[in-house]
């Protein structure tokens, strides 16, 4: 059947015939249809003379008068009528001649085509403006003709590799449409389609640029005669576009200090790069530097098996940020998170904004939840394998005090149900460390920064210390008791106080080590395990800046790199260098800690306490 046939098909079958392969395909269909058509004449002008009179013979092209007669004729006689079409109805006895495939009857393509609509863009057929398909060629170019030009185009020496920028959405920059994009290699910027009358083939008119790549399928073409471009020198490009990691390259980002180069010069070392601050978004690119350092999550999204068939813009956004960061072969040292900033405003039903600095914590802790929520449904629980912990939380309902009850003239039986202590285990993302209250007069004589040791913090866990939660009507007293430590431990240090009028920042500092923390003291006995490591090391420190309220401040953070086994102070496009000690002088905010195996943490140990023994013997 030659309208069920595929251009490539059609070309086969003409090149088998001898035919030209030139022209669409309605042209294409049209010329097979006549070649079998001529194929099959002799055969049944043989068949007719065997069966046939010339009476009841049929003519290649009968005229209707002939037509008329051949039916009167039939309707007198009481015979069977003749079938009205170019081939008549054979007589008794002889055998039926084959179906000639008349090019008037043949159901092809090219009806088809001729009743779709033109290719012109507008906002009412922007559809239609997709023009062609990429993998057929239904264009109206030759294949044979361009065969050589597709290897050897003459404009590649025209790309501008230092003005492509794929970090930001993906529309076009004429009509606003994600459908079918295509992006100029040579001033960078996008447009919808590639046929005539589309607005990338009016660029290449109109500015002289030639040569395009399509956003979706990764393939090279040449405008305006519309060819697909198939060069090896280009796949830096598609890299760049798309970047693919294997095992080897996954294990060299915590083991490699090798840094890269980028086209303008500079260089930087893949997984700490600099995010652009397009507005207010320094919330999130600390968020997102910080879980970039995070093994488990880092190398889940790097491995586009996990999240090729997750059609989710979240998730399929924070896997494309996270493979740019850590692409060796960059054109430039820094990244974009525009289209990460979109979906975000997306799913969180623009709660989250580029153009308002929110709290990191927040979108911590919303962004965690919804990619564990989508993952799960897909049956990955990588969020929880790396994040999630388990505590026992006791609440005790306190009574109203005496003056309370006389006030109220309400009395209130302290050992009834209502007032007895309940005890539930629920599982956890991070822990909130609440700090001591800020001094109210400052000492005229020094000027001291109040200090907590980190440790002091934590002894709200210790399933012993009661902290009071008061609410409009009630106030609660807690315990927490931890159960189970996740792999990668995040901390929340409270740090603003929020009431209806202002936002106040406690100034506070944090001692703690960046190395080797132990919390065996923090976990229920019951369930604490010999053979199980409770120590931890810091891997990032959010810190805030400034004063309280949004946009009055700023957020940096301290990343650690275990391959070159540096500190680094990432804010924005800043990145540099930084001393362990110097972490702990600022005023941190979030801090992620990853839990060190007991083999690791028992060989630290045990060196650091043959250090203390050799000075004891020097002293």
């Amino acid at each position: 059947d030659v309208a069920k046939l595929k251009v490539a098909e059609l070309k086969d079958e003409l090149r088998k015939r001898g035919l030209a392969v030139s022209g669409k395909k309605a042209e294409l269909a049209k010329r097979l249809s006549e070649a079998i058509a001529a194929a099959q004449q002799p055969e049944t002008s043989k068949n007719r003379k065997r069966g046939h009179d010339d009476d009841d013979g049929l003519e290649d092209d009968p005229t209707p008068s002939t037509k008329k007669e051949k039916e009167v004729k039939a309707e007198e006689e009481d015979a069977e009528p003749t079938i009205t079409s170019e081939v008549a109805a054979p007589a008794s006895g002889t055998a039926a001649p084959p179906p000639v495939a008349a090019v008037k009857e043949e159901p092809t393509e090219a009806a088809v085509d001729t009743t779709l609509p033109a290719p012109v863009v507008t906002e009412g057929t922007r559809k239609a403006a997709n023009d062609v398909d990429d993998d057929d060629d239904e264009d109206g170019f030759e294949e044979d003709q361009f065969g050589d030009r597709s290897r050897h185009c003459p404009y590649l020496d025209t790309i501008n590799r230092s003005r492509l920028d794929f970090d930001f959405e993906k529309l076009c920059s004429v009509n606003m449409s994600n459908q079918n994009v295509y992006a100029c290699l040579v001033c960078g910027k996008y447009f919808q389609g590639r046929g005539k009358s589309t607005h990338a083939y009016t660029h290449s008119l109109e500015a002289g640029h030639h040569v395009f790549i399509n956003l979706s399928t990764l393939k090279f073409y040449c405008l305006p005669d519309n060819y697909e471009i198939i060069d090896s020198s280009l796949a830096d490009i598609k890299f760049v576009l798309k970047p693919s990691f294997d095992k080897s390259m996954v294990q060299a980002l915590d083991t490699s200090s090798k840094h890269a180069r980028a086209l303008d010069g500079t260089a930087y070392l893949p997984g700490v790069v600099g995010l652009n601050n397009i507005k207010a978004n320094d919330y999130v690119n600390v968020v997102v530097q910080t879980l970039n350092r995070v093994s488990l999550f880092r190398n889940f999204f790097l491995d586009e098996a996990n999240t090729k068939r997750i059609r989710n813009p979240l998730i399929q956004t924070v896997a494309e940020l996270i493979r740019k960061i850590n692409n060796p072969r960059a054109f430039k040292g820094h990244v974009s998170p525009h289209e990460l900033m979109q979906a975000i405003n997306t799913s969180s039903n623009r709660t989250f904004k580029l153009t308002e600095q929110s709290d990191p914590i927040d979108l911590l802790s919303w962004l965690l939840n919804a990619l564990g929520r989508k993952l799960q449904r897909h049956d990955k629980s990588m969020i929880q394998d790396a994040f999630q912990g388990r505590m026992r939380v006791s609440s005790r309902k306190l009574p109203p005090t005496k003056d309370q009850q006389e006030v109220s003239g309400v009395k209130v039986d302290p050992n009834s149900p209502e007032y007895q202590t309940t005890t539930k285990e629920q599982p956890f993302l991070f822990l909130g460390l609440d700090l001591p209250p800020p001094p109210l007069f400052q000492d005229e004589r020094q000027n001291i920064i109040p200090q907590v040791p980190l440790f002091e913090l934590l002894n709200k866990f210790d399933g012993m210390t009661e902290r009071e939660y008061k609410t409009y009507k009630d106030t609660f007293v807690k315990t927490f008791q931890l159960l189970e430590l996740p792999q990668y431990l995040i901390l929340h240090i409270k740090r603003f106080t929020k009431n209806a009028f202002f936002v106040e920042k406690n100034p506070f500092i944090v001692n703690f080590p960046v190395k080797n923390i132990d919390l065996r003291d923090y976990v229920d006995e019951a369930v604490r395990s010999d053979d199980e490591s409770y120590c931890y090391d810091l891997l990032c420190n959010i810190v805030h800046e400034g004063q309280p309220g949004a946009g009055k401040g700023t957020y940096r953070t301290h990343v650690y790199h275990k391959g070159c086994k540096q500190w680094f102070e990432v804010q924005d496009l800043h990145v540099a260098d930084v001393l362990p000690e110097m972490i702990t002088l600022s005023q941190s905010y979030i801090q992620i800690w990853e839990r060190v195996p007991k083999t690791a943490a028992s060989g630290e140990s045990q060196a650091k306490a043959e250090t203390g023994m050799d000075t004891a013997a020097d002293k």
